[in-house]
């Protein structure tokens, strides 16, 4: 977890734009046990929320990947194993790696069969979510909500315990159910990062991903608005 952490630290770092805590050193504690060492960041008042959206469309705009949708190793989005496989495909990415995984383990952590399998009708069918989108990928955060989010003593938005991939740059707003991001915020990030056609239609498949990882770590509270979700597309694709 620590090496994944150090690497999306280093990533976002890399592309010096939005301000994150530098990774310098992680490891293996003689006594058992692991250990990361990265900058330390004096927090200040709370983030300002339009360069918070500025920031974090440069940071999209700048993160770039040759190789495709994913990343070199697999992460954590809270405890739940994350896998970055690369993929030049993001529909086959995103509905493989982020939704099928989570529609899994909730069949086999819960033996809900409804879920997994109006959840393969949904997978089968999204694809015409993303019809004349051009989708590059673009370095995430990954796990963007409030207690991830912080401001240094200067005012400067500053993100950290990333979930870091190279995605589509529509998934990084898959948290903001609890992030409370405002008007400023998406006003100050299309104006770096412009909304692409059809961003409504997929928003809820975005936050649908996180939807399932609360209920996969928390329990059933988080299972009718994945559910929801997950019957609002099926009836609007016709599934």
């Amino acid at each position: 977890m620590f090496e994944a952490e150090a690497l999306g630290l280093g990533a976002m770092y890399e592309t010096r734009t939005i301000r994150v805590p530098k990774p310098f050193k992680y490891g293996s504690l003689p006594t058992g046990g692991s250990y990361i060492i990265m900058e330390f960041i004096e927090f200040g008042a709370r983030a300002d929320q339009s360069v918070l959206g500025r920031k974090l469309a440069e940071m999209h705009k700048a993160g770039k990947s040759e190789k495709g949708f994913g990343f070199d190793v697999d992460n954590t989005v809270g405890s739940t194993p994350q896998i970055n496989t690369w993929s030049s495909d993001w529909v086959q990415f995103y509905g493989e790696h982020r939704l099928g995984y989570q529609f899994k383990l909730a069949l086999d952590q819960y033996g809900d069969r409804t879920i997994y399998e109006r959840g393969q009708r949904l997978i089968k069918s999204m694809g015409a979510l993303f019809e004349n989108v051009v989708i590059e990928p673009c370095l995430l955060h990954g796990d963007l909500w409030s207690g991830n989010i912080f401001s240094a003593k200067n005012g400067e938005p500053v993100i950290l315990d990333p979930a870091c991939y190279y995605g589509h740059s529509e998934a990084e707003f898959g948290m903001s159910w609890c992030a409370g991001f405002g008007g400023s915020f998406y006003n100050a990030y299309f104006q770096v990062m412009p909304k692409q056609p059809g961003f409504e239609k997929r928003r809820d498949l975005y936050l649908l991903y996180h939807y399932l990882n609360h209920y996969n770590l928390f329990g059933s509270g988080y299972r009718p608005s994945a559910m929801s979700i997950i019957d609002d597309y099926l009836r609007t694709l016709n599934a």
